[in-house]
């Protein structure tokens, strides 16, 4: 359901700004880094979302993904601070690169559901590794789904997810 009230309609702008903010801010990187790349931007929920998609060999991109999207983390923050920076307001902007975080959520969305049923099975809780916060918002998101309830414990960067039976 879209939000046809002014205010979801000042919301769709500002996010929509965001974007190309960001879009403008990683196009730059790119020609520095000498890299090809096209950015496409949208609006997911309450977020913008920009990605950096490959229009050839991707492998170039990865570089900017980073072992384990380390580097990827880092650009996000790099982007939203040139966001912060052009707007004056804190960005919640998500950044993909080649598609790695949408692969990420899938894998995420599968240990979630793999973890809630251990949990239902066992009627123990089942403590997962130490995630990233994007990580474990989508874990929290794949328990929900299932139907049972999960909370984070521990500091970052240990913070982890555990699925409550």
């Amino acid at each position: 359901m879209t939000d046809t009230t002014a205010e979801g309609t000042d919301t769709l702008t500002r996010l929509e700004q965001e974007g190309e903010i960001a879009a403008d801010y990683l196009e730059g990187l790119l020609d520095i880094a000498d890299l090809d790349g096209d950015i496409d931007m949208d609006v997911e929920g309450d977020r913008a979302a920009v990605s950096i998609i490959s229009d050839g060999d991707s492998r170039d991109l990865q570089k900017l993904v980073g072992r384990d999207g380390e580097v990827l983390e880092a650009l996000q923050e790099l982007t939203r601070l040139a966001v912060h920076r052009e707007t004056g307001d804190r960005s919640r902007l998500m950044l993909d690169i080649a598609g790695y975080r949408a692969r990420k959520r899938e894998e995420l969305s599968a240990l979630g559901t793999k973890a809630a049923k251990e949990a239902q099975r066992t009627g123990e809780p089942v403590k997962l590794k130490p995630m990233t916060p994007f990580e474990r918002k989508v874990v929290h998101d794949a328990v929900a789904e299932a139907g049972l309830r999960s909370e984070s414990e521990g500091e970052e960067p240990q913070r982890c997810v555990v699925v409550l039976p």
